[in-house]
C-alpha cells in the first residue's frame, strides 16, 4: 500500500499512477511493470486495453480450474481461469466477472513458471523473464505496459505476452499432461525442462525463506516501544485529586523513608506515594512507577521458549523490576483481538487483566516486560498498585535474584475455549500445561518423563492462597497460621494497620455472631457460625454442594454481589497463552 511505502521507502517501489507498491525484487514486482527509477514504476495494471485498435480479452482454458472437467464454464475477464459455477457454489453471474485471484490483485511475477497460449499453439510451459535479462533484439520488440517476455521451454524461443494469456504452472503438471496423446518430442522436452526448472526455483525460494527466518530469529518480532499505558477507544484512565491520595506516616528524617524495609502504610497497601502528599517529599522511596525506576534488563533468546528477559543486576526480594505496560483495552476489544488472532492462527498473547473491565495488551505496543516468560516456579510476581488514582501492574522479585538470571512469573493463565498449551518452563513442579489442568492420566504420563525425586517438606508448612478471602484481590497479604487453613487477607480488609504479632488465626474460624469457635463455615466468604447460631445459617450451593451463607445465591454463589465473590479476584492473570509472556499472556512459543 502507499502508506506502507511512506513508512519504508527504501525497500518498496511505488506506482506513480495508483497507490500500489511492491517490494523490490523479481519475486514481488508484478511482471509487466515499467521500472522508472529504483523506487518508482508504472504497475502492470495500466496497460492498454486495445491491440491494433481492437479490444483485447484473455484466452480462457476449456476446463474448470477446480475439478479439471469441461462443460458450461464461468470465464474470468482478466486471466485464463475458468470455473463451473457449482464448483464455486454460486449462480452464473450477469455481466463482467473476475476470479478471486484477480480481485485480490494477484499478478504473475518474474522467474515464475507458467502455461502460455500463443496463436494456434497448445498451452506451452514457459518462464517469465525480467526484460533487462533477455537478448537485446527481444527487448526492442514492440510491447506495451503490462506485457512481459517469456522463455518457452523446449523451443527456447522468446515472446512478449500479457496476463490474459498465462496461468501458473504447479507441481506435478508434467505428470498430468504426459498422459495425453499427440505429444511431440519438442513438447515432451519442454515438459522435462519446465519440471526441472520449477524444482530449481522452488529450492531457491525455500533457501531464501530459511535465510530470512534465520535472520529474523536474531531479533524479537517488531512492536512499538512505549513507556506508559495507552488507552484505546472508550477506555478511561483515572487521575486522582491530591486530596484523594492517601498520606503515609513516614518522616523525612527516617533513614530510608517509604522503602521496602520501612513500615510505610502506603507500601503495605500497595499505594504509591505522591511527592506532593508524602511527608518525606522527594526523599520518598515509594515512587518506582512514577519515576520508572526499572531494573537493568536485557531481551534474550531462550532454549525452546522463544524470547525472554534477564536481569543484568542483582535483585533483592521485593525489588521493583518493571511495569507491565501496553494498550489498555476494554473486554469487548479484548475478545475481538483474541478472535482475530485465532482466525490468523496466532498463538502468542500479551494480555493481562488490569481491572474487571480493562485489559493491558502489550502485543502491538509495550516495553521489555512483555518478554518475561512463564514459570511454574517463578522468581517474580505481578502486583497491582494504585498510582495517582489508577491501577497499574508491576513485576516484583519474589526472592533474591543474581545478575544474569532469566526473569519469570506465573501467568495464572485462563484459557479461552477448550485449548490447552504445553508448559516448557522446566521446573521440577511443572504442571505440564498452561491454562487447563491436565487429567490424572496426563499427570501420570508427565511424571514418567521426569526423574523421580523425593521431596522433603518442612513440618507443618502448607500452601496459602494468593488472594484476599474478603475482597478477592491480590497484593501483600497476612496468612492464617491455623493448620491446613489456606486463607490470606489484606490488612485493610481486617481493619488492621500492622501485621499481627505471633501466631494468628483468621476470623473464618470464629463465629460471626458471638465470636465462639466456629463449627460451620461458608466456602465463599469469611462468615462462619458456632453450634448455637449455625442452624439454618448455611445452605448447600449448586457447586458440588459447597456450603454458602445468606450473602450468596445458592444457585450461583460465585456470581453474587458479595465482595468475596471468587470471580472478582483480579490478581494479574493473562487472558491466554503467550509463549513470550505473550499471553492473554502465554509462554513464548519456540521459533
Amino acid at each position: 500500500s502507499q502508506l506502507l511505502w511512506l513508512l519504508t521507502p527504501c525497500r518498496l517501489m511505488r506506482c506513480i499512477r495508483c497507490p500500489l507498491a511492491y517490494h523490490m525484487g523479481d519475486s514481488c514486482v508484478a511482471a509487466g511493470s515499467v521500472i522508472l527509477t529504483h523506487h518508482i514504476m508504472i504497475c502492470s495494471s495500466h496497460g492498454s486495453a486495445k491491440r491494433n485498435g481492437l479490444l483485447t480479452s484473455p484466452i480462457n482454458v476449456g476446463w474448470c480450474f477446480m475439478c479439471a472437467r469441461g462443460g458450461k464454464l464461468l470465464c474470468c475477464d482478466s486471466c485464463p481461469a475458468s470455473f463451473h459455477p457449482e464448483c464455486l457454489e454460486m449462480e452464473m453471474p450477469e455481466g463482467a466477472w473476475s476470479c478471486s485471484d484477480c480481485r485480490a490483485g494477484k499478478k504473475p511475477h518474474y522467474k515464475q513458471i507458467v502455461w502460455v497460449k500463443l496463436g494456434n499453439y497448445r498451452w506451452w510451459p514457459a518462464e517469465i523473464c525480467n526484460p533487462r535479462l533477455v537478448p537485446s533484439n527481444i527487448q526492442s520488440l514492440r510491447h506495451d505496459i503490462g506485457d512481459f517476455p517469456v522463455f518457452f521451454f523446449g523451443s527456447h524461443d522468446y515472446y512478449w505476452i500479457n496476463q490474459g494469456r498465462v496461468f501458473p504452472y504447479v507441481e506435478n503438471d508434467k505428470n498430468f499432461v504426459t498422459g495425453q496423446i499427440n505429444i511431440n518430442k519438442t513438447f515432451k522436452k519442454a515438459l522435462e525442462e519446465a519440471a526441472r526448472r520449477f524444482q530449481e526455483l522452488k529450492a531457491q525460494r525455500e533457501s531464501r525463506e530459511a535465510l530470512e527466518q534465520e535472520r529474523n530469529s536474531r531479533k524479537p518480532p517488531p512492536y512499538k516501544f512505549i513507556k506508559s499505558n495507552k488507552p484505546v477507544g472508550k477506555v478511561q484512565m483515572h487521575i486522582a485529586d491530591l486530596s484523594e491520595i492517601p498520606r503515609c506516616n513516614c518522616k523525612p528524617t527516617d533513614e530510608h523513608p517509604c522503602s521496602i524495609d520501612s513500615q510505610c502504610l502506603n507500601r503495605m497497601l500497595q499505594y504509591e506515594c505522591h511527592p506532593q502528599v508524602c511527608p518525606a517529599g522527594e526523599l520518598c522511596e515509594n515512587q518506582c512507577f512514577t519515576k520508572q525506576l526499572y531494573a537493568e534488563t536485557e531481551v534474550i533468546k531462550t532454549e525452546g521458549r522463544g524470547w525472554g528477559l534477564r536481569t543484568n543486576q542483582a535483585l533483592r526480594k521485593g525489588d521493583f523490576v518493571n511495569e507491565y505496560v501496553g494498550e489498555v483495552i476494554d473486554s469487548e476489544e479484548c475478545q475481538q483481538r483474541i478472535k482475530r488472532a485465532h482466525e490468523n492462527h496466532v498463538t502468542n498473547f500479551y494480555m493481562l487483566t488490569l481491572t474487571k473491565d480493562r485489559v493491558i495488551d502489550a502485543g502491538p505496543k509495550g516495553n521489555f516486560s512483555r518478554f518475561v516468560n512463564h514459570s511454574c516456579s517463578p522468581n517474580c510476581e505481578t502486583q497491582k498498585w494504585t498510582v495517582n488514582g489508577d491501577v497499574r501492574i508491576g513485576l516484583f522479585a519474589l526472592c533474591d535474584i543474581e545478575a544474569g538470571t532469566e526473569l519469570t512469573f506465573n501467568y495464572n493463565l485462563h484459557c479461552v475455549g477448550n485449548r490447552r498449551t504445553s508448559c516448557h518452563c522446566g521446573s521440577e513442579n511443572c504442571s505440564g500445561f498452561l491454562g487447563v489442568q491436565p487429567t490424572k492420566e496426563e499427570k501420570a504420563r508427565n511424571a514418567k518423563l521426569k526423574p523421580k525425586k523425593r521431596k522433603l517438606r518442612p513440618e507443618g508448612k502448607h500452601t496459602h492462597e494468593y488472594f484476599c478471602f474478603c475482597c478477592g484481590e491480590g497484593g501483600e497479604l497476612v496468612m492464617c497460621d491455623r493448620k491446613d487453613c489456606p486463607k490470606a487477607y489484606h490488612l485493610l480488609c481486617l481493619n488492621l494497620t500492622k501485621p499481627p504479632y505471633g501466631r494468628w488465626e483468621c476470623p473464618w474460624h470464629d463465629c460471626s455472631v458471638c465470636g465462639a469457635a466456629a463449627s460451620s463455615l461458608c466456602d465463599f466468604c469469611p462468615r462462619s457460625f458456632c453450634q448455637d447460631h449455625g442452624a439454618g445459617a448455611l445452605s448447600a450451593s449448586s457447586l458440588e454442594g459447597r456450603p454458602c451463607c445468606s450473602s450468596h445465591n445458592p444457585l450461583s454463589p460465585l456470581c453474587s454481589n458479595s465482595s468475596s465473590n471468587e470471580l472478582h479476584r483480579s490478581a494479574p492473570s493473562p487472558v491466554r497463552v503467550k509463549e513470550e509472556p505473550e499471553t492473554e499472556l502465554g509462554q513464548e512459543s519456540s521459533e
